[in-house]
């Protein structure tokens, strides 16, 4: 087991990554100080989970709250259905939120729990490999609006973060080559030498072998613990952690959060990002072309789908929330591991590799 810790000003908590967690609750239980527990969990992860994470909960009074899957869940809707759920359970400045969950379960549930009462607690028990190693670390919670992903939010820390690999056995295919994006996307941002350790265990890692994907989990939580320490509301150097996101959430918003999961769109928006750098002459066309055979061999995409004008995505793009005063601000790089904020690009260049 793996064990981390994100140090912030007056606070710190724990990353546990490993086996058998959610059941080790002499582990977890201390994170809990009250007596009222809400879980939030969804349809899909609540019957497989569920018991083994209830029966850590004894003598504590708690209840649930099932979304239903995926990200076009993620609303203001389901955040006020979630505050009733606290207001029926008699929710007191020391309950807990604990999410169950993939990435949208974290997010809506740590909203949640920092508008109830004005911020009480909540523990991050991410279900999916993009949840452990991204949205699970960090405090940033929200929902998703019609015109933009993840546009209300607010920081709000977790008391503690457990990432029990054993929930991976049941998550599909598709959904663990997802979370790979963004294991890929910390190397890129600023760690070449873990950039290149992945291409030489793409395959194992690819095959789920459990000792290179804990490692893997935890060198990406590792670096980004670091990057939150430093910059807890994305002030400066976290907004690197951004390396794709503009694009792909652009992508994922004309798509209507049903065509791409998170994570495929956000190795699309890593391509675009790399391809737009090589055009401003930031970046060689080998650091592009390795991306592109990393991403590929871990079962991603890598091209979008053709089908969204490039006009609209320049559209969307404009309403993410990393632009300032209106001026289009991308995270760009200078090769692997060499991220950077890069603003005023010019509306033909962003079109060029959109197109």
């Amino acid at each position: 087991m793996e064990s981390l810790h994100v140090d912030l000003a007056g606070r710190s908590y724990p990353i546990w990554i490993g086996p058998g967690l959610l059941g080790d609750a002499a582990r977890w239980r201390a994170l809990i100080r009250g007596r009222h527990v809400l879980v939030v969990s969804n349809t899909t992860v609540a019957p497989l989970h569920l018991d083994r994470l209830a029966k850590g909960l004894d003598g504590l009074r708690w209840s649930t709250f099932l979304l239903d899957d995926g990200e076009t869940h993620k609303t203001f809707a389901n955040v006020g259905r979630v505050l009733e759920a606290l207001g029926k359970l008699g929710a007191t400045r020391d309950a807990c939120v604990i999410a169950l969950g993939g990435g949208v379960v974290g997010d809506l549930a740590g909203f949640a729990a920092a508008c109830w009462m004005r911020g009480i607690d909540f523990i991050q028990m991410p279900t999916t490999l993009l949840s452990m190693v991204d949205s699970s670390v960090g405090g940033k919670t929200g929902v998703n609006l019609p015109v933009g992903k993840n546009l209300v939010g607010a920081f709000h820390q977790p008391r503690g973060v457990l990432a029990d690999i054993d929930l991976l056995h049941t998550l599909p295919q598709r959904e663990y080559r997802a979370g790979m994006a963004e294991i890929v996307k910390g190397a890129a941002i600023g760690d070449p030498e873990f950039f290149a350790w992945l291409e030489t265990n793409a395959d194992a890692l690819a095959a789920r072998e459990q000792a290179p994907l804990i490692e893997a989990i935890a060198r990406k939580c590792r670096y980004k613990a670091g990057v939150v320490s430093r910059d807890e509301t994305e002030q400066g150097e976290r907004a690197l952690l951004n390396l794709g996101h503009t694009f792909g959430h652009a992508i994922e918003t004309a798509g209507n959060y049903s065509e791409l999961l998170h994570g495929e769109a956000v190795s699309v928006g890593m391509v675009l990002a790399a391809r737009l750098s090589e055009r401003l002459g930031m970046s060689a066309a080998d650091d592009t072309a390795r991306l592109i055979a990393l991403l590929g061999r871990l079962g991603l995409p890598t091209e979008t789908s053709g089908q969204h004008p490039a006009s609209r995505l320049l559209e969307l793009m404009r309403l993410d929330k990393k632009n300032s005063a209106g001026i289009q601000r991308l995270i760009l790089w200078r090769g692997i591991g060499k991220a950077e904020i890069v603003s005023n690009i010019p509306d033909d260049d962003v079109l060029g590799v959109l197109q």
